[in-house]
């Protein structure tokens, strides 16, 4: 009976065995044949803005590599929450890609008590194709041309300034509370419900500063509008060379935007992998390179592997900053 126990033991063994093997070939099989029909990109924002064109380059540069049609879809509402959401709950077949943010991935799951996705834990990175920084701006009002002045011109005015923002709970109203917990600083928050009417109420003297997209301001800063005295990124930005970072005058400060392409979790490693090398090479284009220095960003490749231990090292900066702000939305 021992030794029939024991075959019986063995048999179910090597029968889970062969099974295993045979969903492991087929599994491989479905990934070297992917694609077999129309991928779709999941842009959490309106057609027009950054996202959305970075969706379409990525879209024109998957549909040459892979010979199949690739479609943007957006799916706009609640800070990118909807479409990010949306994502999550797909079919992890690689048939269906999101467009991740900073503000996405980042941003509202420390920010929003009532989300419908886990950031960390429902999707595969796929890549970060660009980074952007925020801008640090003065209106008219403010006669500061450089950090080290406007530091002692908000502290000699303690309180009495104002700073705009495109929301409450966005980069740019974070990226100011960054500033105060840096310098020991304090201004007045106005929130407004975008970066255009940010920087309108910066040019006419409404508010005092803002730091905010770069892709909005630096025009405005070119035209003489409203004066730049910085970006937020770690390095100078390529986009506008001769101004400092943040970091020069406070070290440590960084803040950097990006926006990339994520899949839901379990999608296959392969198809992971074999989309990250298409965008790898188109990335390191000149044409894509210099579309993105055009709208304030510059092209800056990690692969999955990267991609996941950076926004893991960003989530506990951001969560210090989100608390200190007393942010919290449902």
């Amino acid at each position: 009976m021992e030794a029939c126990g024991f075959f019986l033991f063995f048999w179910r063994c090597a029968a889970f065995a062969a099974a295993a093997l045979v969903a492991s070939a087929v599994a491989a099989r479905a990934d070297e044949n992917w694609p077999q029909r129309p991928i779709t990109i999941v842009v959490p924002f309106q057609a027009g803005g950054s996202a959305d064109l970075l969706g379409r380059i990525a879209q024109k540069h998957l549909e040459a590599a892979l010979h199949t049609p690739v479609v943007v879809e957006n799916r706009s509402g609640a800070g990118g929450s909807i479409g990010t959401a949306y994502v999550a709950r797909a079919a992890a077949d690689g048939y269906t890609l999101g467009l991740g943010t900073f503000s996405t991935n980042i941003l509202n799951p420390l920010i929003y008590s009532k989300l419908s996705y886990d950031a960390e834990r429902d999707f595969e990175p796929v890549a970060i194709l660009v980074r952007f920084p925020n801008l640090l701006v003065v209106g008219p009002n403010v006669p500061a041309k450089t950090v080290p002045e406007l530091i002692t011109y908000i502290r000699a005015h303690d309180g009495a300034l104002n700073y705009g923002s495109s929301g409450i709970g966005t980069s740019s109203h974070l990226s100011v509370v960054m500033f105060e917990l840096a310098t020991g600083a304090h201004m007045a928050h106005v929130p407004f419900r975008s970066t255009s009417d940010d920087v309108t109420s910066l040019m006419n003297g409404s508010i005092d500063l803002a730091i905010d997209s770069m892709t909005t301001l630096w025009p405005q800063a070119q035209a003489g509008a409203i004066r730049a005295l910085a970006v937020t990124s770690e390095q100078r930005s390529a986009a506008a060379p001769d101004l400092p970072t943040i970091g020069e005058t406070l070290p440590g400060y960084a803040v950097t935007a990006w926006q990339g392409l994520m899949a839901p979790k379990g999608t296959p490693r392969p198809i992971v992998e074999r989309i990250a090398a298409v965008l790898r090479g188109s990335f390191a284009s000149p044409e894509v390179a210099d579309a993105m220095i055009k709208l304030g960003g510059e092209a800056a490749f990690m692969g999955p592997d990267e991609f996941g231990a950076y926004v893991k090292s960003e989530m506990p900066k951001w969560r210090d900053v989100v608390r200190a702000s007393g942010v919290h939305l449902d």
